[in-house]
């Protein structure tokens, strides 16, 4: 009897320290589910062009700070600065375009689509070259930068024109504001510009000759690395609650309320005061896989890729709401 009593009390003693164990694990567990992860900083690359407005609007109005999140914004003066600090992780997500989520994937380095922007490009002459319509850039310069949405809807808008690429000079100039500034200087006879550098030469003489619109043509996109997706997907759906916040805001206020700000903040061009032609923002949305195959088909009849990526393995839709 007594060896059952104290067998009796043994199981006890294991049984309750089994359940003691338990109740730890289970406290310890609800403790991490109801403690909050630190947010971290998301960085933003910009390029001077329209697409970088709400991006501005929503830092500057608060938008990012009342989603929860903190936004750093890095301007960048070309595609080829931007896309060094890509790659060394020193920004997470940037203004891009199909061409350059092309690029990155082809030489291992995993970046998604993950909405459309609004930007627009379009082809300038100069008011001296004697160019009144896109025929007349036969022959002449053109300025762009080489192997980006630039240099592609230049070829595009040339190829409609039935202009071959033999039939006019491209001269690379990275920078955008130095391929502005080599325009109204005489020193290129047209140049494919982003709005709303492309109003700034347009309000200075400028003939605007043909655009992406014309063309029907959207390129222009958000990319996040999947390292930065991954590791910061919540706060990344915060900057899009910014966004479409920061869209609102352009789609009911009037230019004049926050242009001078967003020239001071994003570096733009002062004349843009009076020569801005901003597009018609949307919220965020996906691009569209129509424009992507066409970009494809672009690179590969140049052979600057060989890869047959598909559009949904590229892009990331999950963090647009």
């Amino acid at each position: 009897m007594k060896k059952k009593v104290s067998l009796l009390i043994l199981l006890m003693f294991i049984l309750n320290i089994a359940l003691v164990g338990c109740t730890n694990k289970t406290t310890q567990e609800q403790k991490a589910k109801e403690t909050p992860k630190e947010k971290q900083t998301v960085n933003i690359g910009l390029l001077p062009s329209a697409d970088a407005i709400p991006f501005i609007i929503a830092k500057h109005n608060g938008y990012f700070k009342e989603e929860g999140v903190t936004v750093n914004l890095e301007h960048f003066k070309s595609a080829m600065d931007r896309d060094s600090a890509f790659q060394t992780g020193n920004i997470d997500g940037a203004m891009a375009d199909m061409l350059s989520v092309i690029f990155s994937n082809d030489n291992g380095f995993n970046v998604k689509m993950t909405s459309k922007t609004n930007g627009s490009f379009k082809l300038i002459a100069n008011k001296d070259a004697n160019i009144k319509n896109v025929s007349d850039a036969k022959g002449k310069t053109i300025g762009i930068s080489k192997n980006t949405v630039i240099e592609y809807i230049t070829d595009k808008i040339m190829e409609k024109a039935n202009i071959s690429e033999n039939e006019y000079e491209k001269v690379a100039v990275p920078k955008m504001p130095t391929r502005l500034e080599m325009l109204h200087n005489n020193k290129l006879a047209t140049a494919t510009l982003p709005e709303p550098l492309a109003s700034d030469a347009i309000n200075k003489g400028g003939i605007l000759l043909s655009s992406s619109e014309d063309l029907g043509i959207y390129p222009g996109i958000m990319v996040f690395s999947q390292k930065a997706i991954d590791a910061k997907k919540d706060e990344i759906k915060a900057v899009y609650r910014a966004y479409n916040r920061a869209i609102e805001y352009l789609q009911k206020e009037s230019k004049d309320k926050y242009i001078d700000m967003v020239i001071k903040e994003g570096g733009l061009p002062a004349s843009l005061k009076t020569a801005s032609q901003l597009p018609e923002y949307t919220k965020a949305v996906m691009p569209s896989e129509k424009d992507f195959t066409a970009v494809l088909d672009w690179l590969k009849s140049k052979k600057l890729t060989s890869k047959d990526f598909k559009f949904e393995d590229l892009s990331d839709s999950s963090l647009i709401e």
